[in-house]
């Protein structure tokens, strides 16, 4: 989920060798206003794109609250986690931040809003 103004953030910013060949995450990825993973995906050209939410639609590849990610996903395995507009939605925000920091590797990206 994000809108224009952080499609324009990512279109301004982003360093596609920080995603070329790589695993790569999106916490919250469900088609609400818009998605940067078209974006990244045709540009950048990662290795694999998961798209994560608590409830099916358009762009989610596995439906699992955020809170289980490391169970799910193990720590240490993706190379890039990105997360827009999601957070405020969260009560235990928290841990769900923590569990972004566990799953991604110790040189990896963190892209949230």
């Amino acid at each position: 989920m994000c809108n224009t103004a952080v499609i324009e953030f990512f279109v301004e910013n982003i360093n596609c060798e920080e995603f070329q060949g790589k695993r790569v995450i999106e916490v919250g990825s469900k088609y609400v206003n818009g998605s940067v993973r078209p974006l990244i995906e045709k540009f950048c050209k990662p290795r694999e794109y998961i798209g994560v939410d608590v409830k099916k639609g358009k762009f989610v590849d596995v439906v699992l609250p955020a809170e289980q990610l490391v169970e799910k996903f193990g720590e240490d395995s993706f190379d890039v986690v990105i997360s827009t507009e999601m957070l405020e939605h969260i009560k235990d925000w928290r841990t769900v931040i923590n569990n972004m920091k566990l799953i991604l590797k110790p040189t990896g990206y963190i892209y949230i809003d």
